[in-house]
């Protein structure tokens, strides 16, 4: 119903003022009685042999929410309902903003892809962190965490503190975002010396905690083999949880789209289906490379059920949905859990 319904009428309309429609039409429909019963009814599949053990967390199924569709924690509950096993929040800064000027999200039908300038818009942590006190569901959620726009590089360290002990008590593992395109100068941070400065002060503040949490970090889809090399080496010397391959590309190869219209478009990060294949090899890379103690969690252009059980086979323990999850419902959970039950 959601590919030949619902979604040629939300296409119609401004992609952005659409993701705010259809969160507060997903906060609508499970206030309604029964709704909650119908949804689980429909999208989740529940089966033991789904479940996954990393970082000491049981996940009840491998397939999450990416970072990026709830930013600010507030479909947390609804977002269970559909079946997902885990959500990604953020990414979250420590103070507001409203990121960049609109519009900022661009759809390529002709691809199944997105371009999103969005750049960290945000209400801020702490506004997320009082709404995750209020949560009802048990779900495992992760905080991705990132700088404010007008925050230096130089002091960019303080911003990723602020956000991971504001977080602390209220997420149950950690993303560093480096690698978003939509903030000026943020993939500086990637290089080899500041991220490792980064991480390892992160970790020196999580070991100080009651009980230190998982920490990940996001990589880009455009570093070649040196920085990837250099990005394994970090990950062992900071001695990170996992690695989430990847963020959005900057590249605009072998678009469908014309380039008339992708010029007209600009700059942001692309997403969907043009990035299917490349971040599948980059986990391939990394698991090869990795210790199996260093978990990856495969994003980027898992449209269908097959894209997921590639990136589970080249390597991911788990996998996150959004730009699939948009194009093809929430019914993309379900058949990607009902494909693992019948391998």
């Amino acid at each position: 119903m959601y590919k030949s319904l619902l979604r040629p009428l939300l296409f119609k309309l401004d992609p952005e003022k659409v993701h705010y429609l259809t969160a507060d039409a997903l906060k609508t429909a499970f206030s309604l009685p029964l709704a909650k019963s119908i949804g689980r009814s429909m999208f989740q599949v529940q089966d033991p042999r789904l479940e996954r053990e990393l970082f000491g967390l049981k996940f009840p199924n491998p397939v999450g929410l990416a970072a990026g569709f709830d930013k600010d924690a507030k479909l947390v509950d609804e977002l269970a309902e559909l079946g997902f096993g885990f959500v990604e929040i953020g990414t979250l800064t420590p103070k507001p903003q409203e990121g960049n000027p609109k519009p900022r999200l661009f759809r390529l039908p002709e691809d199944q892809a997105i371009i999103n300038r969005m750049g960290f818009n945000n209400e801020g942590v702490d506004a997320a962190v009082e709404r995750l006190r209020q949560r009802k569901s048990n779900i495992i959620v992760g905080g991705n965490i990132g700088k404010n726009k007008v925050t230096p590089n130089e002091e960019a360290l303080n911003d990723y503190l602020y956000c991971f002990k504001a977080l602390y008590d209220v997420v149950d593992y950690f993303v560093v975002n480096v690698s978003s395109p939509n903030t000026p100068d943020l993939r500086a941070l990637q290089e080899k010396e500041p991220l490792q400065q980064l991480l390892m002060a992160l970790q020196e503040q999580n070991s100080k905690m009651p009980r230190p949490k998982p920490l990940l970090l996001k990589i880009a889809p455009d570093l070649n083999e040196s920085q990837l090399n250099d990005i394994i080496e970090i990950a062992i010397a900071t001695k990170l949880s996992g690695i989430i391959a990847t963020n959005t590309t900057i590249s605009r190869e072998g678009l469908h789209t014309p380039g008339t219209r992708v010029t007209k478009i600009g700059a942001g990060g692309l997403s969907g289906k043009p990035l299917t294949r490349h971040s599948t090899e980059i986990i391939r890379y990394l698991r090869q490379h990795l210790p199996q103690e260093v978990k990856i969690i495969g994003v980027g252009g898992i449209m269908s059920a097959d894209d997921a059980v590639e990136k589970l086979n080249a390597g991911a323990d788990l996998v996150q949905l959004y730009t699939g999850f948009i194009y093809e419902g929430p019914a993309l959970i379900s058949r990607i859990n009902k494909k693992l039950l019948g391998r």
